[in-house]
């Protein structure tokens, strides 16, 4: 049984030097912009407004750092949430783009407590050519990868299994590796803790 006991900011950085000591594990959330990171965030910390959730895309620009105490098995347990910006954001220039990539690919390949990576698509849209292609760079840079197809309160019910084998298909990875989730029905909150829990516990 996991249950959130707080979550709170730490803070924001724009290089490796700027983040917290690596004294806790890590676990990032990655996905384009507009696509629900934001209220994920808060729904799995049962927290409104621990991120802040905007209707412009595209308005996380740093790496966001949370730490939220978990009662695992009647133990308490901290890990630590990073935010990573949305890619995809067309009204952002070039040189914001390259800066950004630049940052979130020095964190995914040189931090070392991260130990998983949720990578965020559009449940009801399905993955397009930039979630293929963050896929393909978190085989290679992250020790464990889960999908979360997110939005599936706009799909319905008796759809959502199938759509989830879709987007798996879209992605190329096994059906197991995508959990739904909705920030509307609280969908997939417990799937989601438990696979992020499990791939903590390696680290002391």
């Amino acid at each position: 049984m996991i249950r959130v006991l707080e979550a709170r900011f730490v803070t924001s950085a724009t290089n490796l030097n700027q983040c917290p000591k690596p004294t806790l594990p890590e676990i990032a959330f990655a996905g384009r912009s507009n696509v629900g990171k934001s209220s994920m965030i808060n729904t799995l910390c049962a927290r409104k407004k621990l991120v802040r959730v905007s209707n412009t895309p595209g308005r996380t620009r740093l790496l966001n750092f949370f730490d939220v105490d978990l009662e695992v098995d009647k133990k308490k347990r901290t890990l630590r949430l990073c935010d990573l910006p949305g890619y995809g954001y067309a009204k952002a220039s070039k040189a914001e783009r390259d800066q950004w990539q630049g940052m979130i690919s020095e964190y995914l390949t040189r931090r070392p407590v991260l130990v998983a990576v949720v990578a965020i698509v559009d449940g009801e849209v399905g993955p397009l050519d930039s979630d293929r292609q963050l896929l393909a760079f978190l085989s290679q840079a992250s020790p464990q990868i889960l999908v979360a197809a997110t939005k599936l309160d706009r799909v319905p019910k008796s759809k959502r299994a199938l759509q989830a084998q879709r987007v798996a298909e879209g992605l190329d990875v096994p059906a197991e590796a995508v959990v739904g989730f909705s920030a509307v029905e609280k969908l997939g909150v417990d799937a989601v803790w438990d696979r992020l829990v499990g791939a903590t516990l390696r680290h002391p």
